[in-house]
């Protein structure tokens, strides 16, 4: 693929298609009485999955997108876990019927950062406010420089049995350069203590783009990582968006690799990991060959979801937490993103939905589309517009975006079939934004496609 259409497409902001629409088409006309009645009409004959928002920090690293707030002391972290376990309540009881729970996952932030006794009382709650269902699956994200025995042997107590480890890189002048020291020995300390206490799967979270770094960074940075074995890992482009997070500002924007070093990274990257035996996974995740992951991408059974590529077949998500969004049948809901807010309407005994969306059954289709795009390169948009009652022209025909995709032969369409060239797969969030009806609407800031 020429550096020309890396240009042409790579530069412009896409959404990472992690639902659809994505959270900038979110608006306060779903609100709290909405969401209410979303989960009152959930069968407890369909399990749900959970997720958990801890947005907490004991630094800041520079590069971060997500919404968290930096506490070297406990006090603020136990306030926010007592309005949780009060909003885990008026879930319950608003959906009222036993939910079944599949799948569990705590994100951050570093919800690594509770107290060992806490997350077990958060477990605790969780599992006397649900049912969870036989081989329920429990997973957390960490930060292994703070990660203490204790917490190690907690997480085993309490069913954990996936983790995944905050690595980005291990080149010191680019942990530098992003505020972020970790070294090798700490997270192959992490890895071994989890492993010890039944965590059965591991993953990595590597990144490229980052300030300072270079494809033999990132070669070796790969070297050391494999010599752990994650059963996954997931290689993400580095997002600066410093108007929207401002302490990315402290990143030197001279010294960021520009587009094509980027894809040079990316690809290096990729060619090593299935060098060393992994099965690259959709656009930037690779398992090694009998983990659930690339068994799911071997049999187009692959999902994405917030959280990226995952094998978790839930139709519901309940989101628990500030800032948090969960997917119900008809749309989608936020929870307010400010800590004090959130804890006003919980304390108020509302439910803290500050937006959300309806979907129609043209969005529907439309993320179906999207999603088994980003899964499998690969789409039977005449198969799935006859499923929902619809003619595939009515996606494909007059799509200005599609054609010149096709022209510069980024992508192919045959008999209503369309598969995104190999060459090309790394454009794949580019082919999908030409089925999203929102794309390049005002206001929607996105990460570059890179």
């Amino acid at each position: 693929m020429s550096n020309a259409l890396v240009a042409k497409y790579g530069e412009a902001r896409l959404p990472r298609y992690t639902s659809y629409p994505t959270a900038p088409t979110f608006s306060a006309a779903v609100g709290p009485e909405d969401y209410a009645a979303g989960l009152a009409a959930l069968s407890p004959s369909d399990p749900v999955s959970l997720y958990l928002h801890i947005p907490f920090c004991r630094a800041m690293c520079w590069y971060c997108g997500c919404h968290t707030s930096v506490t070297r002391q406990d006090g603020p972290v136990a306030d926010y876990l007592d309005i949780l376990a009060e909003e885990i309540e008026l879930v319950s009881q608003a959906a009222g019927n036993g939910l079944g729970v599949k799948n569990v996952h705590f994100g951050g932030g570093t919800p690594t950062i509770i107290r060992p006794d806490a997350f077990a009382a958060l477990m605790k709650k969780l599992r006397s406010a649900f049912r969870f269902e036989a081989g329920s699956s429990v997973a957390i994200e960490i930060d292994p420089r703070t990660l203490t025995a204790e917490m190690v042997a907690a997480l085993g107590e309490n069913g954990v049995d996936r983790a995944s480890l905050g690595v980005q890189s291990f080149d010191p002048a680019v942990q530098h350069a992003i505020n972020r020291i970790q070294t090798f020995e700490q997270t192959r300390a992490a890895v071994e203590g989890l492993r010890a206490n039944g965590t059965e799967s591991i993953n990595f979270d590597l990144i490229y783009g980052l300030p300072h770094q270079t494809v033999a960074s990132c070669l070796e940075t790969v070297k050391m990582a494999v010599e752990l074995r994650p059963e996954r890992l997931a290689v993400f482009g580095y997002a600066h968006v410093p108007s929207f997070k401002k302490h990315q500002r402290l990143i030197d924007e001279a010294v960021l690799p520009d587009a094509p070093q980027r894809n040079a990274q990316a690809e290096a990257i990729a060619e090593a990991l299935v060098e060393a035996g992994y099965v690259q996974i959709g656009l930037d995740h690779f398992a090694l060959p009998h983990d659930q992951l690339a068994v799911a991408a071997a049999s187009g059974t692959l999902r994405r979801n917030f959280q990226g590529y995952t094998t978790d077949d839930c139709e519901t998500l309940i989101g628990l937490g500030a800032s948090s969004i969960g997917r119900l049948p008809g749309g989608y809901v936020q929870n307010e993103v400010p800590l004090g807010r959130y804890g006003e309407r919980i304390a108020s005994g509302i439910l803290p939905t500050a937006k959300g969306y309806r979907l129609s059954d043209e969005d529907k289709l439309r993320a179906k589309v999207i999603e088994r795009l980003m899964c499998d390169f690969q789409v039977d948009i005449a198969g799935l517009c006859e499923t929902a009652g619809y003619n595939h022209a009515f996606l494909t025909e007059r799509n200005e975006r599609l054609e010149q995709l096709l022209r510069d032969g980024v992508a192919t369409l045959s008999e209503g079939r369309l598969s995104v060239s190999g060459d090309a797969r790394f454009m794949v969030r580019a082919v999908a934004s030409a089925f999203d009806a929102y794309f390049g609407a005002p206001g929607r800031t996105h990460s570059k496609a890179a």
